[in-house]
């Protein structure tokens, strides 16, 4: 393989370190010598279900991001912690938040939601049943929890009321392998 893009990191400097996320500024070099600095974010890896039932409807949490100060529709999910099983994180943060107990769980897909300044790996899992198991436990996460149909998801990231990374990628995924009869 080429290396003739690859960029020279000459060293990293933390700014601060806490438990949801590591800030430094890295000194970069580039193939023609440019040379910068840029910060770079890296945080611990999170996990999130789609969780869908026999009518194709998607399992959804409404909630306010005050980073960019919106309502929008989510799926469960959170940090992955220390030793913890992704999968068993997924599971557990859609009881927590949504009062729902998924079924069997599976990956769906891995991704990176901001390549260029940030390590962040996103595990999105599927399930394709709940138990309703009472209220949620964490009364911090969510205003409203909903099954939405999964072709009205579609239009929620249309319309920018799905606007984070994991739920966008997850119902086009989902829209995706419906299309092809994989669901």
């Amino acid at each position: 393989m080429a290396k003739l893009t690859r960029w020279t990191i000459h060293g990293e400097r933390v700014v601060d370190d806490t438990r949801r996320a590591r800030l430094s500024i890295a000194s970069v070099e580039l193939p023609d010598g440019v040379r910068f600095e840029q910060y770079v974010i890296r945080a611990p890896r999170s996990a999130m279900v789609a969780v869908l039932d026999d009518r194709q409807r998607l399992l959804l949490m409404r909630r306010h991001r005050f980073v960019f100060d919106r309502w929008v529709w989510e799926l469960p999910g959170g940090y992955v912690d220390d030793e913890e099983e992704p999968a068993v994180c997924a599971a557990r943060e859609v009881e927590e938040e949504t009062g729902w107990r998924p079924g069997d769980v599976e990956p769906l897909l891995t991704f990176q939601p901001w390549v260029g300044s940030a390590d962040a790996e996103n595990l999105l899992f599927l399930s394709r049943s709940a138990k309703h198991i009472g209220a949620p436990t964490d009364v911090n996460e969510a205003e409203q929890v909903a099954w939405i149909p999964l072709v009205e998801a579609r239009e929620l990231v249309y319309s920018g009321e799905i606007a984070g990374a994991g739920t966008v990628i997850a119902v086009l995924e989902l829209i995706a392998r419906e299309a092809r009869g994989e669901l």
